[in-house]
């Protein structure tokens, strides 16, 4: 009995000896007036501001080796200890020990803690390593990913005109063609994003380009308009996960002074994105010869070969994404601290031998981790069977990502975040929707001047003529074709009303907007032709013979492919070169607030001049001159979302805010289009009331630009 009283005893004095320590530990990294007192760099190193004892000087030989000449060097990596074990075995086990007995809420703010030091520790590591030919490098690889962005949003635009001949698409089918992709990228980027904070930057990324790529590729093979519909839905998917990764992922390879240049820079890719889409659609699309048939029922056009040419960007970015490191800043916020060391050291050496000082080491020894509070959840899912596991994972990733998404509400970033969803949506509902608007009223203004050539004949009589040459453009009333041979010929946007046709003979005719109404037909033959009965409105048939009808649509590219909206496009993309380039260079000299407001309100103004679009010409000088205004605040925008949230919540912020900005293109489009052919003031009004709503909220934001990355 007296026995077993002593251990209790000797447990419970231990207890405290361990819980003593573990304070003493916590005190040794404490935080006073905006400064870390223990982290005071000394000589290269981040150490604990005390002369290291007889043991210490053991452990720290672990990062030192000997070249053949057996003169010591630092910087070689050969085990580096966990930064908060220096103070022994025994201390490595206190605070395991302890956390058992404390409360989920002071594990936080000791993380919180942890996480302000690293903020600091880390900026000083990154402006050790410098910047050079490893940012550059990832810098051209994630520009891919984001030029794979821009491309997927022009693509269906492009093909729609080809793609609605060869699968017979309705008007309902088009529109849900053009809105599947933002609503696939509006899901994936919220899903991708909060991925991305639980599984890391780089794994998401390449997951996400495989899964565009390969239904991107799939979509240019399949004839169904449904399976099509569906591959752009993944497609779209897929891409989402870009935006909110990339910048992420690049930023936190980035120190302050470099931050808002270079992440205006990578904006660049989404317009090069658009040009790229432009220029290869112009090229490849007219070209109809460029495919091939199997039979009458599969067809190879252009438009597909166009498809499968916009998927080279994000196949050429999830390649190179293959050789490049995950984020070590990600690595540090879930306690890797040895390999985000390795990676930190690998960007270090490489822009040194850029440079050419090869002989400059890495001199960090010791990264700060913030405490990790999830080790529980990792244990379970390693126990029980497999499915169990994967169960197990997938609910615990779930309740992270959703945790992750509640916090942006919480108090610290309930008001920034509402007020960015607000600016992010009233861009999108503005820029989305004047963007599409641009090529319908220019579409419009073509089909206004095309009707004023319209030529009527009246009243005509035709008889024993063989026609095979092209109708187009006319409408034909109350006359008559007797004997008369239609043969190898097309009709297009012709009218026949209150016409006779008798013993007529039609063959190899296509037609493209033609309809017969209160017509008479009588002893007439239509022989492989496309004439269906729906074009045939009140028509009266007399001993007619309908043989070998032409199956499924078929492309009319002079009429279909207008290459003037080919060049709208490519314009329209190119006018913002000259926006990112002063955004770029402005955007660490005036800050991320006034660039946003600036440009919103500038953009507004825009607006009022499309009062004056009445020609073709008015109106893509207008649409340039609203997209080079208009970028500035795009790039701004991306760059203080990334800077207003902590590392481990920035994507998935990033995510939710962008499928804001989806929604607000979806809503964008639909509305905009509406109007087209109706009236002009209701959407100039509507965007640029949206714009000065936006830019001026967009002032209350904080300033980032001088704070360091969280």
């Amino acid at each position: 009995m007296d026995d077993r009283y002593r251990n209790n005893a000797n447990l419970y004095q231990g207890a405290k000896d361990i819980a003593r320590e573990v304070n003493q530990v916590s005190d040794d990294y404490r935080y006073q007036g905006g400064n870390y007192e223990r982290y005071a760099p000394s000589g290269g190193y981040y150490h604990d501001g005390h002369e290291p004892t007889q043991e210490e000087d053991a452990q720290s030989d672990a990062t030192e080796g000997h070249d053949e000449d057996d003169e010591v060097y630092e910087g070689e990596y050969q085990g580096i200890p966990h930064p908060d074990d220096i103070k022994g075995k025994q201390k490595k086990k206190a605070p395991a020990m302890v956390d058992e007995f404390r409360d989920k809420a002071d594990l936080i703010a000791e993380r919180v803690e942890d996480e302000e030091q690293l903020a600091h520790q880390y900026e000083n590591i990154i402006e050790e390593c410098g910047h050079g030919r490893f940012q550059w490098t990832l810098f051209f690889v994630l520009g891919l990913a984001l030029m794979a962005d821009g491309v997927e949003v022009f693509v269906v635009g492009f093909v729609l005109p080809s793609a609605e001949k060869d699968m017979c698409l309705s008007s309902s089918n088009k529109g849900m063609l053009g809105l599947i992709v933002y609503l696939g990228m509006m899901v994936g980027t919220v899903l991708w994003g909060g991925l991305a904070d639980k599984l890391g930057r780089r794994k998401c990324l390449i997951i996400s380009l495989a899964i565009n790529a390969a239904f991107a590729f799939l979509s240019s093979f399949v004839q169904g308009y449904g399976f099509f519909l569906f591959c752009r839905l993944i497609s779209g998917f897929g891409i989402g996960g870009s935006l909110p990764i990339v910048f992420a992922y690049f930023s936190e390879f980035l120190s302050r002074e470099k931050r808002g240049e270079h992440l205006s820079w990578l904006c660049m890719f989404w317009m090069i994105g658009g040009i790229y889409a432009s220029a290869m659609a112009w090229s490849i699309i007219p070209h109809y010869g460029w495919g091939f048939s199997m039979g009458t029922k599969y067809h190879f056009h252009s438009w597909r070969v166009f498809v499968i040419v916009c998927a080279l960007p994000c196949i050429s970015s999830l390649v190179a994404l293959k050789f490049m490191p995950e984020s070590p800043r990600f690595l540090l916020e879930i306690g890797k601290h040895d390999e985000a060391w390795m990676i930190l050291k690998q960007v270090h050496d490489t822009n040194m031998r850029a440079k050419g000082e090869p002989e400059r080491v890495f001199t960090v020894a010791h990264i700060k981790t913030p405490k990790q509070i999830d080790e529980f959840i990792e244990i379970q899912s390693s126990t029980g069977r497999w499915y169990q596991r994967w169960l197990v994972r997938f609910t615990t990733t779930f309740k992270q990502v959703w945790d992750n998404l509640l916090y942006c509400l919480t108090a610290q970033y309930r008001m920034n975040t509402l007020i960015l969803a607000v600016v992010w949506f009233s861009m999108a509902f503005s820029y989305y929707g004047l963007i599409v608007w641009f090529p319908d009223m220019i579409r419009y203004l073509q089909n206004e001047e095309y009707e004023s050539r319209l030529k009527i004949f009246n009243r005509e009589h035709i008889t024993h003529m063989t026609i095979n040459f092209t109708l187009e453009n006319q409408i034909h009333s109350n006359g008559a074709f007797v004997n008369t041979k239609f043969a190898k010929m097309k009709l297009k946007y012709v009218t026949f009303e209150d016409m006779l046709f008798e013993e007529c003979y039609f063959e190899d005719v296509t037609s493209s907007e033609t309809f017969f109404k209160n017509c008479t037909i009588s002893s007439t033959v239509f022989y492989n032709t496309d004439l269906y009965e729906n074009k045939f409105i009140e028509c009266m048939f007399i001993n007619c013979t309908f043989l070998h009808q032409k199956e499924g649509c078929h492309l009319d590219f002079e009429q279909e492919n207008d290459f003037l909206i080919y060049l709208v496009s490519f314009l329209g993309s190119l006018s913002v070169l000259p926006g990112n380039i002063i955004s770029a260079l402005l955007m660490d000299k005036i800050g991320r607030i006034k660039m946003i407001g600036g440009s919103m309100l500038f953009s507004a103004v825009c607006c009022f001049f499309l009062f004056f679009g009445n020609s073709e010409s008015a109106m893509i000088g207008l649409q340039c001159l609203f997209c080079g205004a208009s970028i500035a605040a795009w790039n701004a925008l991306d760059v203080i979302t990334v800077e207003l949230y902590p590392t481990s919540k920035r994507s998935t912020a990033f995510g939710i805010l962008n499928g804001l900005c989806k929604l607000g293109a979806i809503l964008g489009n639909s509305i905009f289009a509406s109007f087209v052919g109706i009236t002009k003031v209701v959407p100039i009004l509507l965007a640029s009331s949206v714009l000065v709503a936006g830019g001026l909220l967009a002032l209350r934001l904080p300033e980032t630009r001088e704070q360091v990355l969280m």
